[in-house]
């Protein structure tokens, strides 16, 4: 397959060290080494600089990028993309950021994880389809991952994706960016030092979009060129569907092939929130009560201790909201909340005592790529790391086959698996397009 790449080399981190070796053992006559490139006037020495790529772009990874590009110490050198007009934007924003032509290029995640070496870390913003297997196979490659959420597909998916950080010992981080701002961090920290009494219910926010999945697709138009749009590495691992253009301009949002639907659109924030508050990063709820209807208002799941989790749309002044009640007071908050709301003014007293205490007792910097960043050096789990992820959309996927199915169902978060229900079991995994799979 074609690549676009740049013809000028990188100087990797690792390329740098060995080249100073090298040098050093051969090179008699005096050497000045620029201050820079010792981490000197601000500037961060190579051997400190987190290499970068990116996979899968659009809006949402744009944002990302721009994000990432703030933090002196990564360094973005390429871009993989199917579509050629997102290679192309990413390439002219980074090349204009450090002011060169140096960005490369590529078509195919295959091809651009194989040749680069030099990169430490990939940042993943494709749609839903490909999140995790494009996180697995970034990790088999050598790459720490941060990953746009929803972390997952499928139960399988989210299995695959912990054995995958464990066995290669990457740091993966998923986009569930709210962990990392200071009144969620309040919110959940109420819950935890016991604020609240003893936590007994928590509210997660779903989206509204699209709660029945769509079994069909959409009328077949002609293909472009593989180097406009590639369209089967587009659709990577599902079945194959008749190409689209709405599909890539995002319309593949409410189609079972490609997205996690309402529940996961926002659950895969705010679900994760609520087991992060109940210290439940690790488990999931084992009882899922089917609500009476197909878009999942009012679901309640029930975790092993009997705390409820009730998913809901009405209530919150922003997205993404979550609300935790006690029997001593309760705490809510949504993105569009400059504090959380609070059933006691007295529980907002010690508002920035709560969040420092927090953010130096985990060790968190409260910016979600600084922690990211961080863990990459550091070695240690990030503050969304794979098993979290994995455990709060495995809570979605079983809360979807709960609407799906029309029934309510028991869940072992153990076993990984339903209880006495075979229909059930089968819907944890989704056939994989060849020639990709787990």
């Amino acid at each position: 397959m074609k690549t676009e790449k740049s013809c000028v080399p990188f100087l990797s981190r690792r390329q740098f060290l060995k080249q100073a070796a090298l040098a050093g053992g051969v090179v008699a006559a005096p050497y000045i080494i620029p201050a820079s490139a010792l981490g000197r006037g601000g500037a961060v020495a190579p051997s400190e600089r987190i290499v970068m790529g990116g996979i899968g772009l659009g809006g949402r990874g744009t944002g990302v990028l721009n994000w990432m590009l703030g933090e002196k110490d990564m360094q973005f050198v390429a871009i993989c993309d199917v579509r050629k007009e997102r290679r192309e934007a990413i390439k002219a924003m980074v090349d204009r950021k450090y002011g060169s032509q140096d960005c490369a290029m590529y078509r195919d995640m295959r091809e651009f994880l194989a040749e680069r070496t030099d990169i430490d870390a990939v940042l993943i913003a494709t749609g839903d389809r490909w999140h995790a297997l494009a996180s697995i196979l970034a990790m088999r490659a050598g790459k720490d991952v941060y990953c746009e959420k929803p972390g997952t597909m499928t139960i399988a998916e989210g299995q695959a994706l912990v054995e995958t950080e464990r066995r290669y010992g990457r740091v993966f981080q998923t986009g569930t960016q709210r962990r990392s701002e200071s009144k969620f961090a309040f919110a959940v920290q109420l819950a935890r030092l016991g604020r609240l009494g003893q936590v007994h219910t928590v509210r997660a926010h779903i989206s509204s979009w699209t709660a029945t999945p769509r079994f069909t697709w959409l009328t077949a138009e002609s293909e472009p060129s593989k180097e406009d749009v590639d369209w089967d590495l587009w659709l990577g691992p599902v079945p194959w569907r008749p190409y689209n253009a709405s599909y890539v301009r995002g319309g593949w949002r409410g189609y079972y092939d490609f997205h996690t639907m309402d529940i996961g659109e926002w659950g895969s924030h705010t679900i994760s929130h609520c087991q992060m508050a109940l210290d439940a990063d690790h488990t999931s709820p084992i009882e899922y009560e089917h609500p009476g209807n197909d878009n999942g208002e009012g679901m309640v799941a029930r975790f092993a201790n009997g705390v409820k989790l009730v998913l809901t749309r009405e209530g919150w002044r922003g997205s993404c909201g979550v609300k935790f009640e006690g029997t001593e007071g309760w705490v809510s908050v949504a993105d569009g909340y400059e504090k959380p709301d609070v059933s006691s003014p007295a529980l907002l007293s010690d508002y920035k005592k709560i969040v420092q205490d927090y953010s130096a007792q985990y060790q968190r910097p409260l910016n979600h790529v600084r922690d990211f960043f961080d863990c990459v050096k550091t070695r240690r789990a990030t503050v969304a790391d794979a098993s979290s992820a994995h455990r709060s959309m495995s809570t979605c996927h079983v809360a979807n086959i709960c609407l799906w199915l029309g029934r309510s169902l028991k869940w072992d978060p153990v076993k990984e698996e339903f209880i006495g229900d075979p229909e059930a079991n089968r819907l944890r995994s989704r056939a994989l397009r060849e020639p990709w799979q787990l």
